[in-house]
């Protein structure tokens, strides 16, 4: 299973991005995928997750109200829209993968895939 994350990029304080996470595994369906993101010298820190069907999306205080998770199965692809960005923000953010229901620990997720820069200016 790889997971290929792409759309971030630099962006002024207030600005929105939309990051997206395409999976390559016919069973992407059946997976939960998750958000992180890990700024220089922190831990991975939670964002968001989405369950398979998309009922359940548990979100990290920091992002909550600010982001949107959502996914396309016929596309095998996850999506995060967030906006109202802060320098805060600014991270390499990662998306992973899992059978089981969602989880805010990183090692939890089997597949995990390279990240994709976000660079918020103030």
């Amino acid at each position: 299973v790889q997971l290929q994350a792409s759309g971030g990029g630099l962006v002024q304080a207030g600005g929105s991005l939309r990051l997206s996470c395409v999976v390559s595994d016919r069973t992407f369906s059946g997976y939960t995928v998750a958000w992180f993101r890990q700024a220089p010298g922190k831990e991975h820190e939670f964002v968001a997750a989405i369950n398979w069907n998309g009922a359940y999306t548990p979100y990290a205080d920091s992002l909550k109200g600010r982001s949107a998770i959502s996914r396309d199965n016929a596309h095998n692809t996850v999506y995060l829209q967030m906006a109202s960005l802060k320098p805060e923000d600014t991270a390499v953010y990662y998306c992973a993968a899992r059978s089981g229901g969602p989880s805010t620990w990183y090692t939890q997720y089997n597949y995990r895939g390279q990240g994709t820069q976000v660079t918020v200016s103030s």
